[in-house]
């Protein structure tokens, strides 16, 4: 894409938008992880925060207006990207339904959570039921969130590598005066605004320490782990630099 001092200020608020959700879908991914596989305990509020982050800002208010403002918009002036636009919209859809999959997970996951996770493979012969069903819905609960971030990831990665450099391409001035106040008429609340903005402020900041630099202060994420799309999507992006250099000093 083109530098950001060259761009809209609607395709920074999309961008910046974009970076909140890979923070809290990182940090989502980081704390799953560390206790499926590593046995951490698991924070279930901090989870369930990040859930209603997701259904409350991304799901609710961003993709809604991504399809009532930039994918309309871009049918007009480029009907050659109308499949990709479609594949985007029905992603939108889905969307909801993989997250109602994933907050089932979620809930499932805390019933059981009375039990020690990971479980050794060996001890399975020993145990009831319950420990066993236990150790499914923790295998499903990760599962479900591996899924999800990677779906977003890739529904996120089309956008800012063809959508948005072709609205910057093709959209007129006066299209642009349409988008800038659609996605100026609402603030992301992981920032601070609205009524849970307190609630929100606090995720903010356990997500920061969680994210990696350079945008939170949380351990560096590993290419190897096959976490490239995440690594360059928060590379990108502004998310967290305030915060994050005020830790730092």
């Amino acid at each position: 894409m083109a530098p950001e001092e060259a761009m809209h200020k609607a395709t920074l608020t999309i961008l910046d938008e974009h970076r909140s959700l890979a923070a809290v879908l990182h940090g989502l991914r980081y704390l799953a992880r560390n206790a499926v596989k590593r046995g951490a305990t698991l924070d279930f509020r901090l989870l369930e925060a990040m859930v209603a982050y997701i259904e409350g800002f991304p799901e609710a208010c961003h993709h809604p207006k991504e399809d009532a403002y930039l994918f309309r918009l871009l049918r007009l002036h480029a009907p050659d990207a109308a499949p990709t636009l479609d594949e985007l919209a029905a992603q939108h859809r889905d969307g909801k339904n993989r997250l109602a999959h994933l907050g089932r997970a979620l809930a499932e996951y805390r019933e059981c959570v009375e039990i020690p996770v990971p479980v050794d493979a060996d001890a399975l012969s020993n145990s009831g039921w319950g420990r066993i069903r236990c150790l499914t819905a923790a295998a499903a609960f990760l599962d479900s969130v591996e899924s999800y971030a990677t779906f977003h990831w890739k529904h996120m990665r089309i956008e800012e590598d063809v959508v948005l450099p072709l609205a910057e391409k093709t959209f007129s001035a006066a299209d642009w005066a349409e988008m800038d106040a659609a996605f100026s008429s609402h603030q992301d609340p992981l920032h601070g605004a609205g009524t849970n903005g307190g609630d929100f402020r606090a995720l903010f900041t356990r997500i920061v320490n969680l994210a990696p630099a350079p945008i939170g202060l949380g351990p560096a994420l590993d290419a190897a782990d096959g976490d490239t799309t995440t690594l360059e999507l928060l590379r990108s992006g502004r998310f967290g630099q305030d915060e994050g250099a005020a830790g730092r000093a």
